[in-house]
């Protein structure tokens, strides 16, 4: 259907209203999808037409990991929104897989689920044609895409420039930044904001920032050569949960003291000595939110497609604190940032 409507100059919609025969497309525009259709030999399936033959009372939710907490609390909320409604959740993992994605939102389609909510994967998603011809209600999640989408987000620039300020309060002046990899939106939005606000702040350059993907030993890598020589860091920013525990483990090892602030609360940051300051993004009320739009169109509402962006809150724990005057790779832990597990 994406074909026919990139042949005939149109939106997907339009060639879905004309194969089901719906009122609202112009008589030559018709002609136009019917001549392209016939030239392609374009022939659609029946799940659209059954879609509004009657409801499942199911949804989907597609994530990229459904080990990790923060997409396992989104479920959570998207399953208790759900449930006052008389609806089941039926969840899949996209395990960061465009291609499949792509494959799990047509299973889902082919069930007849009422609607989905999708943590969209890759570097530059695009909505998903089939399931906008298929009529289907989307809400994306997390990660914005290219289309006419409900789009639910969260503000990664403001919980990176809250924690930015806040160590530069407690006296940090060389900050660096540990991200994931910047195949996802979010990794590089937090990049971004991590550099702007490194500008913004008068730090001294270079900023220093290490992408992912990552594990505990190239964590340790980067922390080593940041706390090695003159002007070493003093500080860290973690891009997500799974980082902040990485970091926290290499800290370890190498016995360093290094103030932290991550993103993402995690389980027993508050237990750790000294307790993790975190960027707080509330996956739960993105989840509940996403769920609630989903619901408001798959009551009928027709409005134009709206981006929402959450804000965050930074938790201030204990691990910000202001450091000694050096920390080195392979020096004591100060009282001031030492982390320990």
């Amino acid at each position: 259907m994406a074909d026919v409507a990139a042949e005939a100059n149109v939106s997907v919609k339009t060639v879905s209203r004309v194969v089901n025969h719906e009122a609202g497309v112009r008589p030559d525009t018709a002609a136009r999808v019917v001549a392209v259709i016939e030239r392609l030999g374009f022939r659609r399936t029946d799940n659209g037409r059954l879609l509004r033959l009657g409801r499942t009372s199911t949804i989907g939710l597609v994530v990229e990991d459904l080990a990790n907490p923060f997409y396992s609390q989104i479920g959570a909320a998207v399953e208790r929104e759900a449930r006052i409604r008389r609806h089941q959740l039926i969840t899949a993992s996209a395990e960061g897989s465009p291609s499949r994605e792509r494959a799990v939102l047509a299973e889902l389609v082919a069930r007849r689920v009422d609607g989905l909510v999708v943590v969209p994967a890759g570097a530059t998603p695009v909505a998903d044609a089939d399931v906008l011809a298929s009529g289907t209600p989307i809400v994306y999640l997390d990660r914005p895409v290219r289309g006419d989408a409900d789009m639910i987000l969260s503000d990664n620039h403001g919980g990176i420039r809250s924690a930015m300020e806040h160590l530069v309060a407690h006296g940090h002046r060389r900050v660096g930044f540990l991200g994931d990899d910047p195949e996802f939106w979010t990794a590089r939005q937090r990049r971004e904001a991590f550099t702007g606000v490194h500008g913004d702040l008068h730090l001294p350059d270079p900023p220093r920032v290490c992408m992912g993907p990552h594990t505990m030993a190239t964590v340790g890598e980067a922390l080593t050569g940041w706390t090695s020589g003159r002007d070493p860091v003093t500080a860290v920013i973690t891009g997500n949960n799974r980082i902040t525990i990485h970091a926290l483990r290499a800290m370890r090892r190498l016995d360093l003291a290094l103030a932290l602030v991550g993103y993402d609360d995690f389980e027993l940051a508050d237990l750790i000595d000294p307790p993790v300051t975190v960027i707080h993004q509330d996956p739960a009320a993105m989840g509940q939110k996403a769920a609630q739009q989903l619901f408001v169109r798959l009551l009928g509402e027709e409005a134009p497609a709206t981006t929402v962006v959450m804000p965050t809150r930074l938790i201030v724990r204990a691990s910000g604190r202001a450091p000694r005057p050096a920390v080195t790779a392979g020096a004591a832990r100060s009282e001031s940032g030492g982390q320990r597990v």
